[in-house]
């Protein structure tokens, strides 16, 4: 007797799903299946939108974080900040954690990820590049950006990139610190609340 599956386009669109971070088969299924019924027209609405997201969303050429297009950076271009110091993340989900703990009003940068040699990335695979130009300025290429704070994960890969960023900008006369108490070991930022991320801020300490 021959096996019943779902159709083609189920399977295909359960396989999709199953690609987002945190989704299992299971709950794939379970997602597909809910966007295949009447739900107020949700399928058509969400490929709308989805399609607008990819076509019109992009990474600020200065910072990393998320830009719409035809507009200015909602970081870059924020008045009142402190331009002298740059708090470094992982990825744009990072910085709105900073941002809602309303303990740090300098600019930010994204490095799209960490160093992580068992997976082939290296640091010309992240925006340290773009990091190392930023805190010049001029033809005679003087400091521009007093200090570094490295916002980065508790964990191997997260050290390992604290560690070379270290190496790399303390020569340059720059004050480099990376968040201390209060964040637990191997835990990233999205999931410490304002309390934590403050108190880490707060407490961080030279390289």
């Amino acid at each position: 007797m021959q096996k019943i599956d779902y159709p083609p386009e189920v399977r295909a669109l359960v396989s999709q799903l199953k690609r987002l971070p945190g989704i299992g088969a299971r709950s794939a299924e379970r997602m597909a299946v809910w966007v295949l019924q009447d739900r107020g027209g949700f399928a058509e609405d969400c490929a709308r939108i989805l399609g607008e997201a990819a076509e019109r969303i992009s990474a600020c050429a200065t910072c990393g974080f998320y830009l719409s297009q035809g507009n200015a950076c909602a970081v870059c271009d924020a008045s009142g900040r402190e331009v002298n110091t740059i708090c470094v993340v992982e990825q744009p989900t990072d910085v709105l954690p900073l941002e809602r703990s309303g303990a740090f009003s300098g600019l930010y940068h994204v490095l799209g990820g960490r160093l992580a040699p068992l997976d082939n990335i290296g640091p010309e695979d992240l925006r340290i590049a773009e990091l190392d130009a930023r805190i010049t300025s001029g033809a005679s290429g003087e400091t521009a950006v007093r200090e570094v704070i490295l916002a980065l994960s508790a964990d191997v890969e997260g050290e390992a990139t604290a560690n070379y960023l270290a190496e790399l900008l303390s020569p340059r006369g720059i004050s480099v610190t990376r968040l201390a108490q209060g964040l637990p070991a191997g835990g990233g930022l999205e999931h410490a609340d304002a309390l934590t991320l403050a108190r880490a801020l707060g407490g961080r300490r030279a390289l």
